[in-house]
């Protein structure tokens, strides 16, 4: 017996699990708070320096989770292939980015 027909037999509709605005709304606050939060470091003069820099990264790392997990929809069932494409693209654009700083800096 398939799943449909079993849906079928006992007159129990399954429906897609949709996402409500409440969940749109709570990762929109989380990136602005999370832009905030980076933006506060910057503009708080008497921080460390390096302080700061690393509070950038580890927002920005943060920030592209978010987007990508829920703005992009990766989160969801059957999205891996464009998980694997993007992980490559990074894998790439870091390898020519450390290339690169190789190279300038070669003496």
């Amino acid at each position: 017996m398939t799943a449909e027909q079993q849906t079928r037999d006992s007159g129990v509709k399954r429906r897609h699990r949709q996402e409500g605005p409440q969940k749109h709304v709570m990762i929109f606050v989380l990136s602005a708070v999370l832009t905030l939060i980076a933006f506060a470091a910057v503009a708080a003069g008497d921080v460390n320096p390096v302080f700061a820099v690393i509070l950038l990264l580890v927002m920005a790392v943060m920030q592209v989770f978010v987007q990508m997990g829920y703005w992009m929809h990766l989160k969801d069932k059957g999205h891996m292939m464009p998980i694997i494409f993007m992980l490559g693209g990074f894998l790439i654009a870091g390898t020519c980015i450390i290339m690169a700083l190789y190279w300038v800096w070669w003496d």
